[in-house]
């Protein structure tokens, strides 16, 4: 172990919390809210579907960071008919949770997003209530746990109405509008929507990546019982005393190899490249200019940026190698790429370029992907959706396939049709997760970037339902009789004019 470097910061994934203080907070930012003139008044008007069913304003499909900041942000706009939902129970909607393993955020600490700008609604804010101002200079950075907490707490203050235990099944469209069908605990149910944000998590543009390997099959027992992705609920206690191999170079890796450490395993973790990534070139971007002008960019220009990013690859936190380091049991060997996975009762045998190694379970720590045809809420419109391999020729597509297969956005994330087949459908189907990078840059799935992307979000939605309803808005203002001289000579009946 290399003792030059500095030691992990000591940090718990929770702090204790203290309610009273919270309340307090709560009840200051609410008063801030009110003084934004939160929520304002609801302008849309209301539509009605085939038979007579009331039409919401939009359905927001995830209530994880950033289905829930989007949903807060159309509530800031004046779009308030909607519904907010998501598969997971209170507290399990996106990783922190449940597959996040790492002890703290990578962000650093005075990072804003799920704010929309109001300073007692800030992380610096939530947790100065807690532990004071000494507190939150002593914190290296957000513990994961805090960090899930902390937007229940905003999600409760703001007044979002999430719906737990609800899941988008699928969606087509009808008469100008979407009809969504909803499974819940009491079944399924039929809803009607002018806007569908999907805000589904980082797989919620595909699915979890799992690597071909000649001998194994996801559908196979002995593979269900050994064989794991970083994503997947892991009892790593029931490892104790057992070789763990981790394969890939990135954080999840990491985090779940330092969880099967600290459970009393010994662990390999290996990767094809021969170095670990240094720096982190993602970082880069977060910048207000950036943020704002990339979905500017001519295509050549954003493929240029976001291809060189995700070829140099984004280190894993130091804090998180580290955490590995400190065990015995902890072996990393780089340059070593998995050829073969074989699972079998007492094992799984991992074959690369140097021979045979047998493990008693393994975990492939290799991301998610991006490919909605993986989604099968969306199955209606897939082969008719825009991507990135469209706008790019194909020799750099067969270059960079994922990238490539990236949907190719709108300026207010809406997916966009590939020939003429259903365009006023896909108009009114947002993405709001990993999938919009490429199109808009990281404004939807990394803190930095959370609130420039919730605000264009909305604002465009507002747009889109005003302008569908302009004419009737031209009628109300033509009808529009609020008289303002009223006790004045100069007031002139109606009836008189």
């Amino acid at each position: 172990m290399n003792t030059d470097l500095p030691p992990v910061p000591a940090q718990s994934i929770a702090s204790p919390r203290d309610e009273a203080a919270l309340a307090r907070l709560a009840r200051q930012a609410r008063a801030d809210l009110a003084r934004l003139n939160f929520p304002p008044p609801n302008w849309v008007l209301p539509r009605t579907a085939p038979g007579g069913a009331p039409v919401l304003d939009a359905l927001v499909a995830g209530a994880g960071m950033c289905g829930q900041t989007a949903a807060y942000a159309l509530l800031r706009e004046g779009v308030a008919n909607l519904r907010v939902i998501d598969a997971a129970a209170r507290g399990a909607e996106g990783p922190w949770g449940t597959y996040a393993r790492m002890l703290t955020l990578r962000s650093p600490k005075h990072l804003t997003g799920p704010d929309l700008g109001v300073p007692s609604l800030t992380l610096r804010a939530w947790y100065e209530a807690q532990h004071g101002e000494a507190g939150w200079a002593a914190l290296h950075k957000v513990g994961r746990i805090d960090w899930r907490d902390y937007l229940l707490w905003v999600r409760d203050t703001v007044g979002l109405p999430v719906e737990n235990g609800t899941r988008l099944l699928a969606v087509e469209d009808e008469g100008g509008l979407l009809k969504a069908r909803l499974g819940t605990a009491d079944g399924e149910q039929t809803v009607w929507t002018r806007q569908l944000v999907l805000a589904m998590g980082r797989d919620g543009s595909g699915a979890a990546r799992w690597p071909v390997f000649p001998s194994l099959r996801r559908d196979d027992p002995l593979a269900r019982a050994r064989v794991f992705h970083s994503a997947d609920a892991i009892d790593f206690d029931a490892w104790r005393g057992r070789r763990v191999a981790v394969l890939g170079a990135g954080a999840s890796a990491f985090d779940n190899a330092a969880c099967a450490l600290e459970a009393g395993a010994a662990v390999t973790l290996f990767a094809r490249r021969p170095l670990l990534p240094q720096v982190n070139k993602s970082k880069w971007t977060a910048f207000t200019g950036f943020f704002r002008g990339y979905e500017a960019l001519d295509d050549a220009r954003k493929w240029r940026f976001y291809t060189y990013i995700f070829d140099e690859q984004v280190p894993p936190p130091w804090e998180t190698v580290r955490r590995c380091d400190a065990h015995a049991g902890f072996t990393l060997r780089l340059g070593a790429p998995w050829l073969d996975v074989q699972p079998d009762t007492g094992g799984v045998t991992v074959t690369t370029p140097a021979g045979d190694e047998r493990f008693d379970a393994v975990i492939f720590g290799t991301g998610f992907d991006v490919d909605l045809l993986d989604r099968p809420e969306i199955a209606r419109y897939t082969p008719h959706i825009d991507t990135w391999a469209r706008h790019v020729t194909p020799q750099q597509a067969a270059a960079n396939p994922e990238p490539a297969r990236f949907p190719y956005l709108g300026a207010g994330f809406e997916l966009r049709p590939a020939g003429t087949a259903h365009g006023g459908a896909l108009a009114r189907i947002r993405l709001f997760n990993w999938g919009s990078t490429m199109s808009h840059g990281a404004l939807a799935g990394d803190i930095p970037g959370l609130g420039v992307g919730a605000t264009r979000l909305a604002q465009a939605i507002g747009s889109d339902l005003f302008t569908e309803d302009a004419d009737a808005h031209w009628a109300r203002l033509q009808a529009h009789q609020e008289p303002e001289l009223l006790a004045t000579r100069w007031y002139v009946p109606p009836e008189s004019r």
